[in-house]
């Protein structure tokens, strides 16, 4: 099996054991179907997983994925909103003039979404905050 192109082995235990294990609650989330595993193919790949996921709860780690979050952000609205992927343009000069134009375009509309809206939340109210407002 290939996951993100990597090697892994999977381990599907048997339904009728998987249901009838009195700790099936604490290891599998499928309702009804049995657990499955993806397992690294060498100890030292396992390890090196292990390694990587610890690091990851560290506070320093947090901070610079934090920079990495937003940066891939911007990149994603360049590329959905001004079509940063593709140029218009031949020759490495005007492509680049075009790839600054862009990111300027974005950054307007950035600064126009938040002089519209500067302290309104982007997310829904939940049905209790609706609910609440409507009886109040």
């Amino acid at each position: 099996m290939r996951i993100s192109g990597h090697d892994y082995i999977q381990v599907t235990f048997g339904k009728a054991t998987c249901l009838a294990c009195p700790v099936r609650p604490q290891c599998a989330d499928a309702v009804s179907g049995p657990r499955s595993l993806a397992l690294l193919p060498t100890r030292e790949l396992h390890e090196i997983q292990q390694h990587n996921r610890l690091d990851q709860r560290t506070e320093d780690w947090q901070r610079r994925y934090a920079i990495r979050v937003g940066i891939e952000a911007t990149l994603s609205q360049n590329v959905r909103a001004h079509g940063l992927r593709r140029t218009r343009y031949r020759g490495l000069p005007k492509t680049h003039i075009g790839h600054i134009l862009t990111v300027l375009a974005c950054n307007v509309t950035r600064i126009a979404d938040w002089i519209a809206e500067p302290t309104r939340s982007r997310r829904a109210p939940s049905h209790f905050h609706a609910l609440c407002t409507t009886l109040s």
